[in-house]
């Protein structure tokens, strides 16, 4: 433990106003204000991953965050290049991507535009992602969320807190925001205006409520411009959609896979998650839910995949299991018309990178839930 002790001292400019204030109000006459804070925070040697400096304006989370871990605070600079050239230049690109992806910042296509044209949230992400990758075991962030929506906040910060335990890093974030706290999951907090310092312990962090309705082709206007490799939507596929207080954040959409040897088998179409809602894992849980019901009507489920962050999670999953053995495939990313804008000669336009094939053997939902989920009416978004 290290002891606070920080005075600070503002000196006052006198003027005819601010002595027409001071009688208005029965201030004393003084050339300056003293504030203090004396009491005990953790130390850099304890052992502790997460740190949060806590309450409201004005109480001292800055003045102590700059009085004792100066040094470790991290204030981005951005350049007008895409956002994966101001990661270290030392820093392999798979090691960026991985990064990236740990924090909720998973579209490729964002990944090449420059800091100041991405969203708030975006940015919230990204720069937390830099400052990690730029530290070498502990950073500080002053005003932690305060420019980003609460949903994004909590959202981020759960992605955030389990990225820094899995790196075994070390944060302290200054905050005004209370409402972060079970999603953090910080283990000491301190309170400048109660001087108060407790120590917590892990918790599971708050569940979201997500109901899942079976929907058409329609809602696919909800995703279609957060998918990185097409805007299209087979108009047969079957549609599912993740809704939290009634509003659509993700969805999984699969096909029958006709096969000259294998039957019964569905695969995969297309999995989105909203920007504002990645990195807690909604999007595995959609694809789990997926083969889950297929499985609970005796059919198959296979995808096809080759965004890095899910096959990571496809690999290391026991509900998943590898069927081919990864190589170079093509991936469709949207249809195109040739100059006559001859719809005989529609081609598509192809990706070439490496993809997996795998298939869902995780647990098989229940027989009667899953006929009354596969044969649901579908509603309209």
């Amino acid at each position: 433990m290290q002891v606070v002790d920080v005075v600070k001292n503002i000196d006052i400019k006198r003027s005819a106003r601010t002595m027409q204030l001071e009688g208005s109000f029965d201030l004393p006459k003084t050339d300056s204000i003293s504030q203090e804070w004396k009491a005990e925070i953790p130390d850099i040697g304890d052992d502790w991953n997460i740190g949060l400096l806590v309450g409201p304006s004005g109480c001292g989370k800055s003045v102590i965050l700059n009085e004792y871990f100066k040094q470790y605070i991290k204030e981005n600079e951005w350049s007008d290049k895409a956002v994966i050239d101001d990661f270290p230049a030392e820093m392999p690109i798979r090691d960026i991507i991985a990064i990236l992806n740990s924090v909720g910042f998973s579209s490729p296509p964002s990944w090449l535009k420059p800091f100041k044209i991405l969203s708030n949230g975006e940015r919230f992400r990204v720069d937390m992602a830099r400052s990690m990758a730029d530290s070498n075991g502990l950073f500080a962030v002053d005003e932690f969320t305060s420019v980003v929506d609460r949903t994004v906040a909590k959202i981020g910060s759960t992605a955030i807190a389990k990225t820094i335990r899995n790196a075994n890093k070390r944060f302290i974030a200054a905050s005004c925001h209370y409402d972060i706290i079970d999603w953090l999951q910080p283990d000491w907090i301190f309170e400048p205006h109660k001087l108060e310092l407790n120590w917590r312990s892990l918790q599971q962090r708050p569940k979201l409520n997500l109901k899942i309705i079976r929907s058409d082709h329609t809602a696919w206007r909800y995703f279609s411009r957060y998918h990185y490799l097409t805007h299209e939507i087979n108009k047969g596929c079957r549609l599912y959609v993740a809704l939290l207080d009634y509003e659509p954040i993700a969805m999984v959409a699969f096909l029958p896979f006709p096969h000259h040897i294998l039957k019964n088998v569905w695969r995969g179409h297309r999995l989105v998650c909203l920007p504002d809602y990645q990195g807690i894992g909604i999007g595995n849980m959609l694809s789990c839910f997926a083969g889950a019901l297929c499985r609970g009507l005796n059919y198959r489920y296979r995808i096809r995949i080759s965004h890095p962050a899910v096959i990571n999670k496809i690999i290391k999953s026991d509900k998943w299991h590898i069927v081919d053995r990864p190589k170079i495939g093509s991936i469709s990313i949207g249809k195109t018309l040739t100059p006559k804008k001859d719809k005989k000669h529609r081609h598509h336009n192809v990706l070439t990178r490496m993809v997996y094939s795998s298939e869902y053997i995780g647990p098989e939902l229940d027989r009667k839930q899953a006929i009354k989920m596969w044969n649901c009416t579908k509603i309209r978004l």
